[in-house]
C-alpha cells in the first residue's frame, strides 16, 4: 500500500469510528441512532461507510489488522527540584547588628543588597521579610564574629541525619575567625552573607521536616498529595528568643509514634556494627521441601539462628542446639521453618523457596537504613497526627489495618495493584459501604483486556451476563461494532461471580480506588499479592465493613443476605491512608521491612539525590 493510500484509509477509518459503532442492520438501534436521538439519520455514516468500502476495494490490504487501542496508566517522572533564587535584602556591610531605615545611610557604610545565598522562593521571602525590618536584630553574627547561637545551630544542623534528612542540605561554612586586616569590609560582608545563609538553611530544615524534602506529586502520577503549607513567618523570631536553638530545631521534627519508631530504628542500625556477624547466603534457586535433602539446609538453619526472632529461638532452642549441619530436612526442622514463616506473614507450609529465603536473609543494614530514610520522608507527606481512628493500607506489606482509639484493632491480608496496574499513594476519607454492588468495568479494562475478545466474539459480554449501555440506554454487546467504537459503559450485576464480591468500601477519589470483596480467595494465600487492577481486595471484607460502620459482622451479613444493591453511609467519615512504606512499625512498635514491589523507593531516592545536588553550591 502506498503512503498516500494509507493516509486516506486511516482518515476514513477515523471518520467511520467517529460516526458510529453499531452495524447498520434493519431493525437494529445503532450507537449513532442513540447519539442523534433516534434512527433514520444515517446519511453521513452511510456516505463514510461507502467511501471506506470503495477505498478498501481500491487496494486496502484487509489482511492488515487494525491496531488495538490502549489506555495507558500514570508514569514516573524525571524529578525536577524546586527552583532557587538569590536572596535580596539590604544589610549593613558593617554595623551593630541593625539596619538603618529605608533610604538612610549608616555613616559611609555600604549595604549588602544581594548575597551569594540562594533558596526556594518561600524561604527567600521569609528571610527578606525578617531582615527587611530595620528593627530586627541579627541572630547569628555580631561585629566581633559568630554568636554562641550560631555554633549551636551549626551543630544541630550537622545532626540532621538523625531525623532521616541529609546534613549536606543544611551545611553552612562559617567565615574565618580572623578576617583580612587590610580589608575589614570584606570581613563584614562575609559575616552578613553567613547570617543570611544560616537563616535560609534553618528555614529550609523547618520546611523539610514538616512536609518532606521532595514534592511527591513530581515523582509519579501514582502519588497524589496536597503538599503541606508551612508557616515560616515566626521561625526566625523564635530562634532569636530561644535559649536553646538546637532544642527548638529538634522540636520541629514529627512526634507521632510511627515517626519516632522509624527514627529510633535508624539510630539503632547506624550504631550497630554491621560486620559483627558473618554473612550467610543461600544459593539462588534453592527450593527445599519437607523430607528432602539439600546441602543448603545448613545455611537456612544458620540464617534462622542469626536472624530469627527471640521467640522462635526460645521455642525451638533444643532443635537449634541439636542441629549438626546435616542436609536432611527432618520434621522438627520443618516445624522450625513453619514458625518462621508464620511470624513473617508467609504461607506456613515448610517449603523453603525464594520468598522464605528472602525473609530469612533480610535486608542489609545499609538497605534497611535507606528504607527508613525513604519512610521518614514519606511520613512527612501525611498529616502530623494520623488520628485516633483510621484505616491504614500498606501496599508493600499487603496488609490493611484498622486503628481505633489509637490502637490497632484488626489487620488483614489484602491484594493490591500489579506492577502494570499500580495502586496509588494517597489519603482520603471512607464515606460509604455498598452491599451487593454492581461492578462498573473501568475503561482501561474494557479497552486493554475486553476489546480484543469482543472483536472476535461480540456476544462475549452478553454470555457472561454483563450489562452494556450507551448514553444511559442498554444495548446488547452483540449489536456493537467493536472495531468502530469502545465508548460504552459496561457493568457486572451483583452476584456470586461479581468481581467485587459481596461489598465495597468507598472513599470517593479520582483514581476510582476502593476496598472490596473478591471471589478470588486463593490470592490471599500467596506471599506476593500485587495482583489486582489497582483496587484493594480485602481478605475479610465483612470484618472491615463492620469496623468502619461501627456494627457487628452479623449485621453486615444481614445486609448482604437481602440481595439488594444498597449503599449505606458510614456513621462518621474515617480517614484512610492508601500508603506505600517498605519500612513501618507494627503494633508493638518494632519496625518491619518489606519488598519495594513497585520500585517507588528507588524513585524517591533519586528525587532526594537530585534535591541535595541542587542545594549544594557548585565550586
Amino acid at each position: 500500500m502506498t503512503r498516500n493510500r494509507k493516509f486516506v484509509v486511516t482518515a476514513l477509518l477515523a471518520a467511520a469510528t467517529a460516526l458510529g459503532g453499531l452495524p447498520h442492520e434493519a431493525g437494529a438501534t445503532t450507537l449513532l441512532d442513540l447519539l442523534r436521538g433516534g434512527p433514520g439519520k444515517q446519511t453521513k455514516r452511510q456516505a463514510a461507510s461507502a467511501a471506506l468500502e470503495q477505498q478498501a476495494q481500491g487496494g486496502l490490504e484487509m489482511g492488515d489488522p487494525e491496531p488495538l487501542p490502549k489506555v495507558s496508566g500514570p508514569r514516573y517522572y524525571t524529578y525536577k527540584p524546586e527552583t532557587q533564587r538569590a536572596i535580596k535584602v539590604k544589610l549593613p556591610v558593617a554595623g551593630e547588628g541593625a539596619q538603618a531605615p529605608e533610604g538612610q545611610v549608616l555613616g559611609a557604610r555600604r549595604f549588602l543588597t544581594e548575597a551569594s545565598v540562594r533558596a526556594t522562593d518561600d524561604v527567600a521571602k521569609s528571610v527578606e521579610t525578617y531582615y527587611g525590618n530595620p528593627n530586627k536584630p541579627l541572630i547569628w553574627v555580631t561585629d566581633a564574629g559568630l554568636t554562641d547561637r550560631a555554633g549551636q545551630m551549626i551543630d544541630a544542623l550537622s545532626k540532621a541525619g538523625d531525623a532521616g534528612l541529609s546534613p549536606e542540605d543544611y551545611a553552612v561554612v562559617p567565615p574565618a575567625e580572623a578576617g583580612d586586616p587590610a580589608d575589614p569590609e570584606k570581613r563584614q560582608r562575609e559575616l552578613m552573607a553567613f547570617e543570611l545563609a544560616l537563616s535560609a538553611k534553618v528555614l529550609t530544615y523547618v520546611n523539610d521536616t514538616t512536609r518532606g524534602r521532595v514534592d511527591p506529586n513530581k515523582i509519579s502520577g501514582y502519588h497524589d498529595f496536597k503538599r503541606k503549607g508551612v508557616n515560616l513567618a515566626p521561625v526566625l523570631d523564635m530562634l532569636r528568643l530561644s535559649p536553646d536553638v538546637g532544642a527548638y530545631l529538634r522540636n520541629r521534627d514529627p512526634h507521632n509514634a510511627q515517626y519516632v519508631a522509624l527514627r529510633n530504628e535508624l539510630l539503632r542500625l547506624r550504631a550497630e556494627d554491621s560486620q559483627s556477624a558473618p554473612v550467610i547466603t543461600v544459593a539462588p534457586g534453592t527450593l527445599l521441601k519437607p523430607g528432602q535433602s539439600n546441602p543448603e539446609l545448613v545455611n537456612v538453619i544458620g540464617l534462622l539462628k542469626q536472624n530469627g526472632s527471640d521467640t522462635l529461638k526460645s521455642q525451638h532452642s533444643a532443635v537449634l542446639a541439636a542441629y549438626a549441619g546435616t542436609p536432611d530436612y527432618t520434621p522438627e526442622l520443618v516445624a522450625l521453618v513453619e514458625t518462621f514463616q508464620q511470624e513473617n506473614g508467609l504461607k506456613a507450609d515448610g517449603v523453603v523457596g525464594p520468598a522464605t529465603v528472602r525473609a530469612m536473609v533480610g535486608d542489609s543494614n545499609a538497605e534497611k537504613i535507606q528504607k527508613l530514610i525513604v519512610a521518614m520522608e514519606q511520613i512527612r507527606w501525611l498529616p502530623t497526627d494520623l488520628g485516633q481512628r483510621y484505616v491504614f493500607i500498606n501496599q508493600p506489606a499487603y496488609t490493611a489495618y484498622y486503628i481505633n482509639d489509637g490502637l490497632e484493632q484488626l489487620n488483614m491480608r489484602v491484594v493490591v495493584g500489579s506492577r502494570s496496574n499500580q495502586t496509588y499513594f494517597f489519603q482520603d476519607q471512607i464515606e460509604t459501604v455498598e452491599f451487593n454492588p454492581y461492578w462498573g468495568v473501568p475503561k482501561s479494562i474494557i479497552i486493554n483486556e475486553m476489546l480484543p475478545k469482543l472483536r472476535s466474539d461480540p456476544s462475549y459480554l452478553d454470555r457472561l451476563g454483563y450489562e452494556v449501555s450507551y448514553g444511559g440506554r442498554k444495548v446488547a454487546s452483540s449489536q456493537i461494532d467493536w472495531y468502530a467504537t469502545h465508548s460504552v459503559d459496561v457493568r457486572q450485576p451483583p452476584g456470586g461471580d461479581n468481581a467485587l464480591g459481596e461489598l465495597k468500601i468507598l472513599f470517593p477519589n479520582e483514581h476510582a480506588i476502593y476496598m472490596h470483596d473478591t471471589p478470588s480467595k486463593s490470592f490471599f494465600n500467596r506471599d506476593m499479592r500485587a495482583l489486582s487492577h489497582g483496587c484493594v481486595r480485602l481478605a475479610e471484607p465483612r470484618v472491615m465493613a463492620a469496623a468502619v460502620m461501627g456494627t457487628t459482622v452479623e449485621e453486615i451479613g444481614k445486609q448482604i443476605a437481602s440481595g439488594q444493591n444498597r449503599a449505606v453511609q458510614v456513621p462518621q467519615k474515617i480517614p484512610v491512608y492508601v500508603a506505600y512504606f517498605t519500612a513501618w512499625p507494627n503494633k508493638a512498635g518494632a519496625v518491619e521491612f518489606f519488598d519495594d514491589v513497585y520500585g517507588r523507593d528507588d524513585a524517591v531516592d533519586k528525587a532526594l539525590t537530585i534535591t541535595t545536588d541542587a542545594r549544594t553550591p557548585r565550586s
